[in-house]
């Protein structure tokens, strides 16, 4: 047989989806997973959009434009104008989710051999794209111990050279939690124009700003316009992650006419999850105060139960609905395999039972090791992404099943 391609071979496998398939046997025997380890919120999506789709008038779900419907794209213009970003809807294109924004971008903007600068720990599929776009990424790594905050912009001036094409920043950020302050804007602001590189900005969770602060997106800045991309999703805004509509957003008329290259190639983006999106941004404002103030409970109840787990360390993460944890393990990979494969809990409260209706013998937790969010070799052993994402006394199970875990496998 042929060989595969090398992209194929060489493109890193998901930390978040690969320990799936013992995920899958651990639930097949009758284990209780507390899924920690995907941002796939339990919040039930507006009644509004559903009953969009309920109440499809079409007799042919017809393709639509490349570009995303208008309707939808007038409705996603009036929403970021409403948060202070005044764009119009050309400059908008709708995208299958955020990730092909993001891949969309990286093709349009990256020559094979060209460098990206990206903040690490990021998410991971950041690196697989930069790999399918032939592009060397550069990363700048954060530390758990300063918050996950930006090193100082000198560090970052200093990887830019002849071959450096855009900078890619997550705000707030996706897997720490972190977001950037006005000041630190200002100094990405600058270094956008001194250096003229693509500023790409992934703003998906822009929605979850617990910080207090004024958030500040990459459309506000002034004199990079023409520099900046937005990628946008509402998979988390909305807890619509399944119907696959993200955006990008740039004043850019000439990137706009060459991603539209890709976006013809791929046809439209789905239909039905356009029609989802449209009736879910308007008529939405009570939903999304709600949400807000869940995740911001979930936030504070499981990172102050995070921290009192004997040798376990998270920063308050200031957005989003995710945080990267320091373990007292030598290795998070093998102890998050582990707690598929080898360790099951069970005390006085019942678990419950499955789908099926048979009782789990057990409860164990899915963790996404959080090296596979790192391009630096050797970055985040000791690490695990966790995901705040489902319902309080479920982190509360949770929190239990971590810190017996840790405990037993630590006294092997």
């Amino acid at each position: 047989m042929k060989s595969f391609s090398t992209r194929g071979e060489t493109i890193p496998s998901s930390p978040i989806r690969k320990l799936a398939p013992m995920a899958a046997k651990a639930a097949a025997e009758g284990i209780k997973i507390y899924h920690l380890n995907i941002g796939q919120p339990d919040l039930p999506t507006p009644k509004k959009a559903i009953d969009a789709v309920r109440n499809i008038a079409r007799e042919t779900l017809e393709y639509s434009p490349s570009q995303g419907i208008a309707s939808l794209r007038e409705k996603m213009s009036g929403f970021y104008r409403r948060h202070g970003i005044d764009v119009n809807p050309d400059e908008i294109i709708v995208t299958t989710g955020g990730s092909e924004a993001v891949l969309f971008t990286f093709m349009a903007v990256l020559n094979p051999g060209d460098e990206v600068i990206i903040t690490e720990p990021a998410y991971a599929n950041y690196i697989s794209f930069s790999m399918l776009a032939g592009a060397v990424v550069k990363p700048v790594t954060t530390r758990i111990e300063d918050g996950f905050a930006l090193p100082p912009v000198e560090e970052i001036e200093k990887l830019i050279g002849p071959k450096t094409k855009a900078l890619l920043i997550c705000n707030p950020n996706n897997p720490t939690g972190y977001i950037y302050s006005p000041e630190e804007m200002e100094k990405i602001r600058q270094l956008t124009m001194r250096n003229d590189i693509f500023l790409i900005a992934d703003e998906v969770y822009s929605d979850f700003n617990f910080s207090g602060r004024e958030y500040v997106s990459a459309m506000h800045l002034k004199g990079i316009e023409q520099n900046v991309v937005m990628v946008d999703s509402m998979s988390k805004r909305y807890s619509e992650c399944g119907i696959r509509i993200g955006a990008i957003v740039t004043k850019n008329e000439r990137l706009r006419q060459i991603l539209m290259k890709f976006c013809q190639a791929r046809l439209s983006p789905p239909l039905l999850g356009q029609i989802v999106a449209e009736a879910s941004i308007e008529g939405t404002e009570d939903y999304a105060r709600e949400v807000f103030e869940e995740y911001r409970e979930r936030r504070d109840f499981f990172i102050r139960g995070l921290n009192a787990i004997p040798g376990v360390y998270s920063p308050q993460p200031q957005g989003a609905f995710y945080t990267i944890a320091s373990l007292p393990v030598e290795d998070a990979e093998d102890f998050c395999k582990w707690c598929l494969t080898d360790f099951c809990y069970r005390d006085e409260v019942d678990p419950g039972v499955d789908a099926q209706g048979r009782p789990y013998r057990g409860e164990t937790i899915m963790m996404a090791p959080a090296a596979g969010f790192y391009s630096t070799p050797g970055m985040g052993r000791n690490q695990a992404r966790l995901a705040y994402v489902l319902k309080t006394e479920d982190l509360a199970r949770a929190l239990k099943v971590l810190a017996k875990a840790l405990e037993e496998y630590n006294a092997r």
